[in-house]
């Protein structure tokens, strides 16, 4: 079994953001401690991946956004606190719903919604569309269309990780239903074994595609399956982007400092049907119901307006903002170019191959 290494722990964007003004108010409230300006910034990056997501299933029904499509609706609160735990320089690999990660990361939203467009300014020149997000530089190296083809990758980047002495974490964010595959228990025994940096995290929307994890999942709770590894694992209310935070951060630190992994489940409501294109009929009007009302954009602007920190029109103008950029990040879209036709069997292979076939369907096969 590989040693556990020693790392340093450095200070992150969450805990170094408290150190300058805190919300006081009668007894603190849960705000106690925090920046106003961090909540504020919170609220802004929720709403702006949520107008971006409205625009996105917009330019979907338009038919400028092909192929398969899912959004983060009623998942931002999980993603920001996520993405706040980790520094720019720790990796993520995540599943095919990951449009709000890629923002949250630190990816120019106006280069996430080309990609969706298919344009040559998209985070992969849009060749890989919805589903296959990918910036070096943001440290996200993968949106994955295979449910849980991402895990044995993040797992490995974690091997090499620690097999290079770094400090870097890797986190690999999954949903509820990729916890039944094999890939998931043989990734999770690996890291354990090994000790290594990785922190998984389930968005257990209770739902795979259209079945309930009750139905799929014979333990419902996921964050149970980390103890037949000797993994630490925690549930946390996906819709509370604080918990989330600070939950994540906790983990990703632990995994720093000493490379044992963790289970992270954060629960959360899926607003929306499995992609912009399912109905979702499946679902009861209780549940549809109860979706709504756990809406974390709506309930955080509420808690932020009765704490003080927020009155009306600065939300209001948090919200016109986050349209705006939105609105841009459409703009750049449409009028980026398409990728050249003679430019399509560019990076088949990552180096020349002998004699690979350029030839087009209606081409002569000799």
């Amino acid at each position: 079994m590989a040693q556990t290494a020693t790392r340093t722990k450095p200070a992150t964007r969450a805990t170094k953001s408290r150190r300058s003004g805190s919300v006081r108010g009668s007894g603190g409230g849960r705000f106690a401690g925090e920046s106003p300006e961090l909540l504020k910034d919170y609220f802004y990056e929720m709403t702006l991946i949520r107008r971006f997501e409205e625009r996105a299933a917009q330019g979907y029904t338009q038919a400028k956004i092909g192929g398969y499509c899912h959004l983060n609706l009623g998942e931002e609160a999980s993603i920001v606190g996520l993405m706040r735990s980790l520094r720019k320089s720790d990796l993520l690999f995540t599943n095919y719903r990951e449009h709000g990660y890629a923002i949250a990361k630190g990816i120019e939203p106006g280069r996430v919604m080309a990609e969706l467009y298919g344009r040559t300014t998209g985070t992969s020149k849009g060749w890989g569309g919805s589903m296959h997000m990918f910036d070096v530089e943001a440290g996200l190296l993968g949106g994955y269309g295979i449910v849980g083809g991402q895990i044995p990758l993040a797992t490995g980047a974690a091997l090499a990780i620690d097999y290079r002495g770094g400090d870097q974490v890797v986190m690999c964010q999954m949903g509820d239903g990729t916890t039944n595959i094999g890939a998931f228990h043989e990734a999770l025994n690996i890291a354990a074994l090994w000790n290594l940096p990785v922190v998984f995290v389930v968005i257990n929307n209770q739902l795979g595609m259209g079945t309930t994890v009750g139905k799929s999942s014979a333990e419902s709770e996921l964050y149970k399956r980390a103890a037949a590894y000797r993994m630490h694992g925690e549930r946390v209310d996906g819709n509370d982007v604080l918990a989330v935070r600070d939950a994540a951060t906790r983990l990703v630190e632990q995994a720093r400092e000493t490379g044992r992994p963790a289970l992270l489940e954060a629960v959360s409501e899926r607003l929306k049907g499995h992609s912009v294109v399912d109905p979702a009929k499946y679902r009861s009007e209780e549940s549809v119901e109860q979706a709504k009302q756990a809406d974390p954009v709506a309930n955080f602007r509420a808690e932020l307006i009765e704490a003080g920190v927020l009155d009306e029109d600065a939300a209001v103008e948090i919200e016109r903002k986050a349209q705006a950029e939105a609105d841009a990040a459409v703009a750049f879209a449409d009028d980026s170019p398409h990728p050249d036709p003679s430019t399509l069997f560019d990076y088949t292979y990552a180096t020349p191959v002998a004699n690979d076939s350029r030839r087009l369907p209606a081409d002569p096969v000799f």
